[in-house]
């Protein structure tokens, strides 16, 4: 516990009572904080303008990355014929049809992305109450539903991410570790911001965001001045 209290202590002294930082204030912070003994993913939180409740105000999308997030993806896809052999060849985590449906339904989890083509939609359907709330159901809207399996997997490992608010209207999203430095960090979350920007619902008049901060996995958040 010792430990933990002197990393707040030290934390606390160096950010002051400052309440509000730019972007680029908030990702220099992240440098000077306490050092911990792993290297920390560096976090984007966001509380959007939206009615979580109306569908059409769901944010979803994709963005990939110019320096990549630092993490090895694990990768399930979910198809038949030719693509099934693609996806092999590249080396895919876990590849198949309704032998791997069935391994997940049974518990099969260690994977952090899922593709899947058009073809295994209906049948994916039984793996909602499973993929669903952990944001891994797959959807044209992310581009995660595609013929395309081989373009996927490589955008997957190059570093792309996925984003979709919450029931509370927040997105929160890694964009890379504490190890990349403040120019590849600020070149990543901006990246991120404008695809979430691009994703905008027409249907929302002013101000899209509400409110933005930055964390690290283990250091306080700092708020972002909109």
């Amino acid at each position: 516990m010792g430990k933990m209290t002197k990393r707040r202590k030290a934390n606390s002294e160096l950010l002051g009572d400052k309440k509000g930082y730019s972007l680029e204030e908030a990702i220099n912070q992240v440098e000077n904080f306490a050092k911990t003994k792993f290297d920390e993913t560096v976090e984007l939180h966001m509380k959007l303008n939206i009615d979580p409740k109306s569908s059409d105000q769901m944010v979803r999308g994709k963005a990939v990355l110019p320096h990549g997030t630092g993490k090895k993806i694990k990768i399930a896809v979910f198809c038949k014929g030719e693509n099934l052999q693609k996806a092999q060849a590249l080396g895919a985590d876990y590849v198949g049809a309704e032998d791997l449906i069935e391994k997940v339904s049974k518990g099969l989890m260690d994977f952090d992305s899922v593709i899947a083509t058009p073809d295994m939609m209906r049948d994916l359907s039984k793996l909602g109450k499973v993929l669903g709330p952990r944001g891994l159901m797959p959807s044209p809207k992310t581009g995660t539903v595609t013929q395309d399996v081989e373009k996927v997997i490589n955008e997957v490992r190059a570093g792309r991410v996925e984003f979709k608010s919450d029931k509370q209207g927040g997105i929160h999203v890694g964009f890379g570790k504490r190890s990349f430095g403040k120019e590849k960090l600020m070149e990543n979350a901006k990246y991120i911001m404008d695809a979430i920007n691009h994703a905008k619902p027409s249907t929302i008049k002013g101000d899209f965001f509400k409110s933005l901060s930055i964390s690290t996995t283990m250091g306080p958040g700092l708020k972002i001045s909109l």
